[in-house]
């Protein structure tokens, strides 16, 4: 038996690269697991990290390249190449560009060509916008087919009060339910 293959997509929420790399290191032993980075991604160092640790970290756990080109995400859809696509960190930039059809970057390029199969992706957002401006994106989003969201919450009501963080820890539940074409419930909480 084939075992399932998710790509795994990270934008630029530095500040929870921790929890998102946790979580790929728990899927890493059930899945085959596709890396895939933004530019700012893959290049940046920021006071969470250095760029070259993330992607040294990355690819010992995956055992795969980063994609990190947008040319290179392109093949993701047409040869079929990921079961699910899950964004994690997916920032308020990228669900712009998602809900408004931009492929300018390689996880967008990934995601575009991905739903173009008709697959899932998952979407766990961390954005200081969620409930500001992100918000209409999020909305739009919601009623986009295969598309699906991991349960979020308020990261800091009273410092960041428009900020929303997806519950990382329940990412490998809500692939099991997108990949069965279910969005988990509730999803804000």
């Amino acid at each position: 038996m084939k075992k399932v293959t998710v790509g795994f997509a990270m934008c630029g929420s530095f500040c929870t690269f921790s929890k998102a790399i946790e979580q790929m290191k728990k899927l890493a032993e059930e899945y085959h697991i596709v890396p895939i980075m933004s530019k700012n991604a893959y290049s940046m160092d920021t006071r969470f990290g250095k760029a070259e640790d993330f992607i040294k970290e990355i690819e010992e756990i995956t055992k795969e390249k980063i994609i990190h080109t947008i040319d290179g995400a392109e093949p993701i859809g047409p040869n079929k190449i990921c079961d699910l696509l899950l964004i994690a960190p997916c920032t308020g930039n990228t669900l712009a560009k998602l809900a408004l059809g931009v492929t300018d970057t390689p996880v967008a390029m990934a995601a575009k060509s991905h739903l173009r199969i008709q697959r899932p992706v998952l979407l766990s957002v961390a954005t200081n916008d969620g409930l500001g401006a992100s918000a209409q994106n999020i909305g739009k989003l919601l009623n986009t087919k295969n598309i699906y969201f991991v349960p979020m919450q308020q990261d800091d009501y009273v410092k960041k009060p428009n900020s929303l963080v997806s519950k990382f820890e329940l990412i490998p539940k809500c692939i099991e339910l997108a990949l069965n074409g279910q969005q988990p419930q509730p999803i804000f909480g």
